[in-house]
């Protein structure tokens, strides 16, 4: 059973260092223990996923030029996230407002190489069968 994801969840991208806190702007009509429900279209960067705190894949044009800089040492940058997408839907059949629900088991790409993983739900009760 999968855990309805409700805003302010914990996401994680594989090639950051910090989790970031999802927003929901899908919909705001559903709740889940008092708290808006997330679908798998609360997915724009900066909007809905925030910055993972620092950068470090290669596929990042500032991570690559400022290892490039530094001579090869890998040197993370700042996050800018960049999803590839919208989330990968577990639960297709489980809708919210008509768009597929986001639970704790969905993943999204990131352009730079990295996927983003949902780490704490937001809530603890709401199961989506």
């Amino acid at each position: 059973m999968s855990l309805l994801v409700a805003v302010g969840a914990n996401l994680m991208c594989t090639m950051g260092t910090a989790p970031a806190p999802i927003k929901v702007t899908s919909q705001s009509k559903v709740m889940t223990q008092g708290k808006p429900a997330a679908t798998i279209q609360d997915a724009a960067p900066m909007s809905n996923v925030g910055p993972f705190g620092m950068c470090t894949s290669l596929a990042n044009p500032a991570v690559a030029s400022a290892t490039a800089a530094a001579l090869g040492v890998l040197t993370p940058q700042p996050c800018t996230p960049v999803p590839a997408g919208i989330w990968i839907p577990t639960k297709p059949k489980v809708l919210v407002e008509g768009k597929p629900c986001l639970t704790q088991d969905c993943k999204m790409m990131c352009s730079y190489a990295g996927s983003i993983s949902i780490t704490l739900p937001g809530q603890t009760k709401v199961n989506a069968n």
